[in-house]
């Protein structure tokens, strides 16, 4: 739902208010411009709960009650057969196991890393999803009409930011991050500690050529979790900017235009079916986009364990 968001200019004398395509976008994928709930700094860290950070905890308690009261109720039957939600979850370990995980890490090691990757798909997907449901523009509308709430109630505080969390490049860097220490730690457990990092250098080379090797193999390690920093938080963003942008040619014919019927033909003829067709894509893209940082993630912890140079 987009709220315009409006500048003032002079206008012959007269205050004018204009709209802000930018301003709108902006609101729309960044994180909230005040933390929800303000704690203390720890050191130099803010701590404070921001709208990104309560989202992921919403997606994590979701995924956690979900998927522990299905595999309970599962475990409690009197015939090992999964039915209904538990079938769904049985289906996608197996997929994960057998499509993504075994396929890059091996045999040997697909009962230690299919946890942690299906982990990451489940959570990522959750995440790429919950922007996609217009949540909290219902919170707004409750609290405004039935509430009442002021500005500065916190559901207000609430509607403001962006409503993917993944779209935000903390976000994605901290999930890169535990993937660039679970590269290292598949090293290990695959060849121990020092032969892991001996292992960055294919062996039987000149002196030369290895000090050549050792800067760019460093370089490469951290090139890693930046591009699927980059590549999920890119995704997810640009998605919502194309939405925006063209639900945004409504207010901007109409105000060109000085009458609010050529804004209603563009948003009838040209902005809505663009938009619906972009949030078609949208759904393609939040499950393709989990799939391929996780896919990822699986190849480069199969490339710490399968040394081929």
């Amino acid at each position: 739902m987009i709220e315009p968001i409006m500048v003032q200019e002079e206008l012959a004398g007269e205050t004018v208010e204009a709209f802000d395509a930018g301003e709108v976008i902006i609101e729309h994928i960044a994180n909230s411009p005040e933390p929800l709930i303000h704690l203390p700094e720890v050191l130099p860290f803010d701590i404070s709960i921001s709208k990104h950070v309560l989202m992921l905890w919403i997606v994590a308690a979701t995924v956690f009650f979900l998927v522990t009261l299905t595999v309970r109720r599962y475990l409690k039957q009197p015939r090992m057969v999964p039915s209904g939600f538990a079938n769904v979850i049985e289906a996608m370990v197996v997929w994960a196991r057998d499509s993504i995980v075994e396929p890059n890490v091996g045999r040997q090691w697909v009962r230690t890393w299919t946890p942690w990757l299906l982990t990451f798909f489940v959570f990522i997907v959750g995440a790429n999803a919950i922007g996609m449901i217009p949540i909290f523009e219902v919170v707004g509308l409750f609290n405004h009409y039935v509430l009442h709430g002021g500005e500065d109630a916190f559901l207000t505080h609430l509607g403001h930011g962006g409503a993917t969390a993944t779209a935000n490049y903390n976000v994605t860097a901290g999930l890169a991050t535990v993937t660039f220490f679970a590269i290292i730690a598949a090293g290990t457990l695959a060849h121990g500690f020092v032969q892991h990092w001996k292992n960055l250098v294919p062996g039987g080379l000149g002196i030369v050529i290895q000090i050549v090797l050792i800067p760019i193999e460093i370089m490469s390690m951290f090139v890693r979790p930046f591009a699927l920093t980059m590549r999920l938080a890119a995704n997810m963003t640009g998605g919502h900017i194309a939405i925006l942008a063209v639900l945004s040619m409504v207010f901007i014919f109409a105000e060109n235009s000085g009458a609010a019927l050529p804004g209603i033909a563009v948003g009838a003829l040209v902005s809505l079916p663009l938009a619906v067709g972009i949030s078609a894509l949208e759904i393609i893209v939040v499950l393709v986009q989990a799939y391929v940082f996780t896919l990822l993630s699986a190849v480069f912890i199969g490339m710490a364990i399968e040394v081929h140079h």
